[in-house]
């Protein structure tokens, strides 16, 4: 299977009579998104129908049908949304901190209490159990043009050009931090070990430990007291 890109911003503009050509009405595509996550998320893959989708969204078959040709292309564009829109909430939040502690503690946070959401939970879950079906997917989901390794990496060669750290691999420092925040959680949630998210306090004590020992490693200031 092939997946087409994200349409969501190269949408025509309306023609001159004020209405968007078949297809193209961006209000239409993310009315029918939000009835497709509903009931994905609900029924999961395999069991769910473009029919449920059509009763969910409050749109007729043929209308479902001009924005998306089949349940596979529909779930494919709801799984890419999710997960485009909460990269760029991370990016934001990262952008938006000249310390990289803090920034790197508003990261964590905000990765772990998304990674072990229900929702995003099962969204993984019916993911992996289509991985055979729809390996392309499962790629963009996990990495993606556009990922949180890729967010970290740029933060990351941000406050090394401004002095803040010093790495030398800084793909390998990306991916260990991710693996110091998520501490166990992520895969204690996905296989079921953990029937509830984390709660609050315990996730910004592995946050707090994961930054002192990214520090330790890769601060410039370690060097000073070297």
């Amino acid at each position: 299977m092939t997946l087409k890109p994200d349409h969501a911003a190269v949408f025509s503009p309306p023609a001159a009579g004020g209405r968007f050509a078949a297809g193209e009405d961006p209000a239409k595509r993310q009315q029918i998104l939000a009835g497709a996550k509903r009931v994905f998320m609900k029924m999961g893959f395999d069991a769910a129908s473009m029919n449920d989708v059509t009763r969910e969204a409050g749109v007729s078959k043929g209308t479902l049908y001009v924005y998306f040709t089949n349940k596979e292309e529909l779930f494919s564009a709801m799984i890419e949304t999710e997960r485009a829109a909460f990269v760029a909430a991370v990016r934001t939040a990262l952008a938006e901190h000249d310390d990289p502690e803090a920034g790197l503690y508003e990261f964590g946070i905000s990765f772990v209490t998304h990674m072990t959401d229900e929702k995003v939970i099962n969204a993984m879950r019916t993911v992996l159990g289509v991985r055979d079906r729809m390996p392309v997917l499962c790629q963009r989901f996990f990495k993606g043009p556009e990922n949180l390794r890729t967010i970290m990496r740029d933060f990351l060669e941000r406050h090394i050009a401004e002095g803040a750290l010093e790495i030398d691999d800084i793909d390998l420092a990306a991916g260990q931090f991710l693996d110091l925040a998520s501490g166990s959680f992520f895969k204690l949630r996905l296989f079921g070990s953990m029937e509830e998210p984390p709660p609050r306090d315990e996730i910004e004590r592995v946050i707090r430990g994961a930054i002192r020992v990214f520090m330790a490693a890769y601060g410039a200031r370690r060097h000073e007291t070297a």
